[in-house]
């Protein structure tokens, strides 16, 4: 039967050695694979019969840009767009797998590979694809209603196709216990993820610790994280339980776990690794029932192909990987926001109802919002406790956008903002007050042409005026 037979994967690569030790792996995991040496074969064997997964080299040639390797992703995914692909790298071209994941593909793997975390990574990544299959085009999508009568997602708010995507993941993983890692820009609600994945596993009636892991210097990192005993150190009064500890049973949070320092990355790799841990001044080890969540607001990637993380560690964190998208690539769930935030304003600050009007809510709708949805929220607050109305309008947030960063023409507020979002906001903002004029807006910003073109790049910010 269909149902039962062996998954089939696609492995291209023109390295006969990779094809061989890749299809022995996969052939003693019960898979069944196939080998392409080049894109042409790859998209021939594609079209011929079913694959369930593509494990894919991004280099064909002596060229190593690794264009060849997303123009072959382009290919697949605009042929069989449910396809999930493996980008397989070198460890010094994480930056290009990066890419490569923005466009499309399901994660990467470097060379050379561990074998058990690979096949783990191939498990996870068709185990997610499966669920994700599109349901026939006469059925509609998952809508928020009917996610919301499966899981308990009442602290998030929105229904965004985007949202819905994030959602629908976090919904498949909950009940699992595989490491998760929620990746997106300060502000868009990466704590609430941690939360409804906790909250909608087994796990729920058992505590999540949350640890923001930058807060935490090198000197105390272990007696946070594993505790310590009675006279392990001069302070050392009583014994205490570390965050590990707590966590056990539960979930262990590390929210900002790319500002880790990279010594203690290694002790942190351990417990990951066997579940045990060691408080300071203990002779023996314990041990941990863990589900460990990560968040960043950074890409954990460059960061290893810098040296800056660990790659291991990046392995165990990164099984299942939850995209955020900001505000801005939602904008359609600003209102739904916007309602939900004034309703809590006001209750928290024993008001009464405080109605939005529809200008408000477009005005609020059409603004970039860099910090996402913590600046609306200080933006919201700010205008229902100065402005003392039971309704408001636009020009209420008008009249406080002196003090308002999300406004266009106010002074930039950088509050809980990083130096990234800071520079795309202000190039956004030249490019709206020059008109897109490439010589005009660089001149505003005190940059050459060139250096401009390479920011604009990076930020994902085209379409501008090149006349003078």
């Amino acid at each position: 039967m269909e149902s039962r037979r062996r998954r089939r994967v696609l492995v291209v690569d023109d390295d006969s050695a990779v094809q061989v030790s890749l299809a022995l792996l996969l052939k003693q995991a019960g898979f069944d694979a196939r080998c392409a040496d080049d894109p042409r074969q790859a998209l021939h064997l594609l079209d011929d019969g079913p694959f369930d997964l593509v494990l894919q080299d991004m280099n064909f040639s002596l060229q190593t840009s690794g264009e060849e390797g997303l123009a072959l992703l382009a290919r697949i995914k605009e042929r069989h767009p449910a396809l999930p692909v493996l980008l397989m790298t070198a460890w010094g071209s994480i930056g290009l797998a990066v890419r490569g994941v923005k466009a499309g593909a399901a994660n990467f793997f470097t060379k050379p590979w561990d074998n058990g975390q690979l096949v783990a990574l191939v498990e996870a990544t068709l185990q997610a694809a499966m669920q994700e299959t599109p349901a026939p085009q006469s059925t509609p999508q998952s809508t928020r209603q009917a996610l919301d009568a499966r899981f308990d997602f009442g602290a998030i708010v929105g229904e965004h196709p985007k949202l819905l995507k994030v959602l629908e993941t976090i919904g498949q993983v909950a009940r699992t216990r595989a490491p998760v890692l929620i990746l997106g820009e300060s502000g868009t609600g990466k704590e609430l993820v941690a939360d409804a994945i906790h909250r909608n596993s087994p796990r729920a009636a058992q505590p999540i610790v949350k640890i923001n892991m930058g807060a935490i210097t090198p000197t105390l990192f272990e007696s946070e994280m594993f505790g310590h005993v009675r006279g392990a150190f001069t302070d050392a009064r009583s014994d205490r339980k570390g965050h590990v500890a707590m966590a056990s049973g539960g979930t262990l949070f590390l929210d900002e776990i790319g500002e880790l320092q990279r010594g203690d990355q290694v002790k942190l790799l351990r417990v990951l690794q066997d579940q045990r841990y060691q408080p300071v001044g203990a002779s023996r080890s314990e041990q941990a029932d863990l589900r460990v969540v990560s968040a960043t607001n950074r890409e954990l990637a460059e960061l290893v192909a810098g040296g800056d993380f660990r790659e291991d560690l990046f392995y165990r964190l990164n099984l299942i990987t939850i995209r955020l998208p900001a505000l801005r690539e939602r904008r359609s769930d600003i209102p739904l926001l916007a309602r939900h935030i004034v309703a809590g304003v006001a209750e928290s600050y024993g008001l009464g109802g405080i109605v939005l009007a529809p200008a408000a809510l477009d005005w609020l709708a059409a603004q970039p919002w860099p910090g996402n949805i913590r600046q609306l929220k200080q933006t919201l607050e700010r205008t229902v406790l100065l402005s003392g109305k039971d309704q408001l309008g636009q020009a209420d947030f008008l009249a406080t956008s002196a003090v308002d960063e999300g406004a266009p023409g106010a002074r930039l507020g950088v509050d809980g903002m990083t130096l990234e979002q800071v520079e795309r906001h202000m190039i956004e903002q030249a490019l709206q007050q020059q008109g897109r004029n490439i010589s005009r807006v660089a001149k505003a910003l005190g940059l050459s042409r060139t250096a401009l073109y390479r920011r604009l790049e990076r930020h994902g910010l085209g379409g501008v005026d090149e006349d003078e």
